[in-house]
């Protein structure tokens, strides 16, 4: 049996319904499994955003859909292999226990509601169903928080341009905080510092520290880009908290792509270099991510590792990404805390009962105007 709202059914759903606060929290990406297929719709949803390449559409299609999306979802399907589990792709394994952690954390600070979502710049969950469940928990106040530690436009900036292409279509758009890089904060530099120095504790110390950062096209620092600059900052900042001279620790860049000049130096290069002048035992962290992932476990952990022992080194160590770790959830809570200030303040009473007589009150006062407009 079919049955139909009414207009009191529909004023009932607009208006009954507290109001809560919510927390978009959001990370680049991962195929759906590790297959070619999965890695030709991931890879084509990527490499076609014009923030990541920027190259005129036209001869850009021809060249993604003629030469890259051909060969290299095969390859990238080998690489996901390795590093996929049972429950799936790493990075998003990591980043649901992030959310649920934050969440949790959040809920014990603040008595008022506050819900907190995962989405996916590309692939799933999809920045729109983050935002979709946001809004089916009446989120009318919300917090983006990229979880990209060094703003780029490939990144951060791409992030943006996808919440405001979901709000643009809505009716109702609802008050908007982003977070556009924590590369600096006091709180996230402690946590790096403190995972380091807890890994050295285990494994000793290296003779040197390398921090990789995911590469960027040197056009885009040419052009004004903060990346560069805040991955130095941030690379700097915590060897000083861990007191490391200037040679027991350098910057790297990894993950190039395609045959322009990126950011220097490169992360392979330096590390097959780096035996050859007597540094062999090196320790590498990468503070550009803050859930492993393909970049990390494969490329770091294993490519690079296997590149820096066949070239004359002896011990090479990857140090986990803060993933989930208690310091790491507290720096993230710590920071949406300060960025929903005026919105939900700890300590501030709220009282269920009533925030649900505010609702009753909605409810009636829009059936008075529906009253009125019907008897015209």
């Amino acid at each position: 049996m079919t049955t139909h709202s009414t207009a009191s059914d529909l004023i009932e759903r607009a208006h009954r319904f507290v109001p809560s606060v919510g927390v978009l929290i959001t990370n680049l990406g991962t195929p759906s499994a590790p297959t070619p297929q999965a890695l030709r719709e991931y890879l084509g949803e990527f490499l076609w955003d014009p923030r990541v390449v920027r190259i005129p559409r036209l001869p850009w299609w021809l060249i993604l859909h003629g030469i890259i999306l051909r060969t290299r979802p095969a390859k990238s399907a080998h690489a996901y292999q390795a590093v996929w589990t049972e429950d799936g792709s790493p990075l998003l394994v990591i980043s649901k226990r992030q959310r649920d952690a934050v969440q949790r954390e959040l809920s014990r600070r603040f008595q008022a509601p506050v819900k907190v979502a995962l989405a996916m710049r590309y692939g799933t969950p999809s920045i729109a169903e983050g935002l979709a469940e946001l809004r089916a928990a009446h989120c009318d106040r919300i917090v983006v928080m990229p979880l990209y530690p060094q703003y780029s436009s490939a990144t951060t900036a791409s992030t943006f341009d996808a919440v405001a292409a979901v709000m643009e279509k809505q009716m109702w758009v609802p008050h908007l905080r982003f977070i556009g890089d924590y590369s600096d904060e006091a709180g996230y530099i402690a946590a790096l510092s403190t995972s380091i120095g807890t890994y050295w504790q285990e494994h000793g110390k290296p003779q040197r520290l390398v921090f990789s950062f995911h590469g960027m096209p040197k056009a885009t620092l040419l052009d004004g880009d903060p990346y560069h600059c805040q991955c130095q900052k941030t690379a700097r900042l915590v060897a000083h908290r861990l007191g490391l001279e200037q040679d027991q620790w350098q910057v790297v860049f990894q993950s190039r792509f395609g045959k322009a000049e990126w950011l220097k130096p490169y992360a392979d290069a330096t590390l097959k270099a780096l035996p050859g002048h007597g540094v062999k035992r090196v320790h590498v962290v990468c503070p550009g991510f803050a859930a492993d992932c393909l970049e990390t476990l494969e490329e770091m952990a294993m490519q690079n590792k296997q590149l820096f022992l066949d070239n004359g080194g002896e011990s090479y160590d990857y140090i986990p990404a803060l993933n989930d770790s208690r310091d790491h959830i507290a720096f993230l809570a710590d920071r949406i805390e300060r960025e929903v200030q005026g919105w939900l303040d700890r300590g501030t009473e709220w009282v269920r009962s009533q925030a649900e007589s505010e609702a009753n009150g909605r409810v009636e006062r829009a059936r008075a105007v529906e009253a009125r407009l019907n008897r015209g």
